[in-house]
């Protein structure tokens, strides 16, 4: 897992704007990322280039930072990307996840499960995205990752800005239970049971 800190600082501003304490549209300031973010300009500023590839922050010139505005075929296009590609990937994961990946994996279903109990939502985000990069990890054909990666993180943005408590406790239960899949190793599982989380996602 990574553990840099131009990582660390990239997960800081992912989850501000996943959660939209940044909001879509906001213009930022460097500085202000870098309060925000707890870490020093140069780790920030990697990160500011990650998100950038992602299509979370726009550069623009002789302005500056704007968080990306959330479009209305946003939704559709994502889980399009994520209804293809993210079943292959979790097949792939449970056939090569090495055993400590497989112990993060148990540690991500612990705190989604805690969250349920909690009504955590920004939590569950933060567990969400931890098991999106243990996927990430443990899946050895990166061409996928690349591709999902940001439609991972646009997505839960999306999904963020219409959650209640009772569509977040239905989506852990169907996290956990491809979680599990994964951890046991048993593949054919895995996909069919990230397709069914991925078709309930698709329906917001």
């Amino acid at each position: 897992m990574q553990t840099s800190q131009s990582h660390l600082a990239y997960l800081a501003l992912e989850h501000l704007i996943v959660t939209l304490a940044l909001k879509p549209g906001a213009l930022v300031t460097e500085k202000q990322l870098i309060d925000m973010a707890g870490h020093g300009r140069t780790p920030v500023r990697e990160a500011i280039q990650k998100l950038a590839w992602q299509g979370l922050i726009l550069v623009k010139p002789r302005v500056g930072l704007q968080v990306a505005e959330i479009a209305p075929e946003d939704h559709a296009n994502v889980m399009q990307v994520r209804r293809e590609l993210e079943p292959i990937a979790a097949g792939l994961a449970a056939e090569h996840a090495t055993d400590e990946q497989r112990a993060c994996l148990i540690d991500c279903a612990r705190a989604m499960d805690d969250c349920a109990v909690t009504g955590d939502l920004a939590g569950f985000f933060a567990a969400d995205k931890a098991f999106d990069e243990i996927l990430e990890d443990a899946c050895p054909n990166g061409f996928i990752m690349a591709a999902l990666g940001p439609v991972q993180t646009h997505s839960r943005r999306l999904w963020y800005s219409t959650a209640s408590s009772e569509r977040m406790d239905r989506a852990i239960a169907l996290h956990v239970a491809v979680i599990r899949a994964i951890h046991q190793g048993k593949a054919e599982e895995a996909r069919a049971d990230m397709a069914v989380l991925i078709d309930y996602l698709a329906h917001k």
